[in-house]
């Protein structure tokens, strides 16, 4: 998919990806590309993004509620307490994606960040949000990046503060999913204006 917008269930122009199946289309209308705030909610992304991987976004958002009821909804405090047979039953669990190196990743990162101060992980995410005047709207999908400065530094500092899992790449779709980035097509029906 390189190409523009297409028209929607409903007839509206949206992001081809947004549209090719069913589940999309809610998630690219009113989540994708929106701010989105606060540690557990970030760490949730976080997760889903390395779980993501390697795999087509659909079949994380498809397990979503899986991963969110066997992670604790994502609760940095929970998650950092989670045992040896945690472990175990997420290794097991049929709602989730079991790899155990996502998923050491996912428990690690967890007991990092229970570290931190509150707000700590909101602040340096935000901290790397790029100018959002600085760069054209895409036309196309081609003209989207997969890997961009902010990313690569955001991926360094996170790695630094010794998180796990989180490449530039996988940074980079933090980004749009949490809205440090607006990525949705310019005629996109769900881009916010500037």
């Amino acid at each position: 998919m390189t190409g523009g917008v297409v028209p929607g269930p409903d007839g509206k122009p949206r992001c081809p990806w947004g549209v090719s199946a069913t589940e999309y289309v809610p998630y690219h209308d009113e989540e994708w590309g929106r701010p989105v705030h606060g540690d557990d909610a970030l760490f949730e992304r976080l997760c889903l993004e390395a779980f993501q991987s390697g795999l087509s976004w659909i079949t994380i958002l498809r397990r979503r509620e899986g991963f969110r009821r066997a992670f604790a909804d994502f609760k940095i405090a929970a998650v950092a307490e989670f045992t040896e047979a945690d472990r175990e039953r997420l290794l097991g669990d049929e709602g989730i994606i079991r790899n155990r190196a996502k998923i050491d990743a996912c428990l690690a990162n967890a007991r990092v960040l229970a570290g931190w101060s509150p707000g700590e992980l909101d602040a340096l995410v935000w901290g790397h949000a790029p100018d959002r005047t600085g760069r054209p709207a895409p036309r196309t999908l081609a003209e989207v990046p997969a890997v961009t400065e902010e990313s690569t530094a955001l991926s360094k500092d996170l790695k630094k503060r010794g998180l796990r899992f989180i490449g530039p790449t996988t940074a980079y779709a933090l980004m749009q999913a949490c809205g440090l980035v607006d990525d949705h097509l310019a005629d996109c029906v769900a881009r916010r204006a500037a």
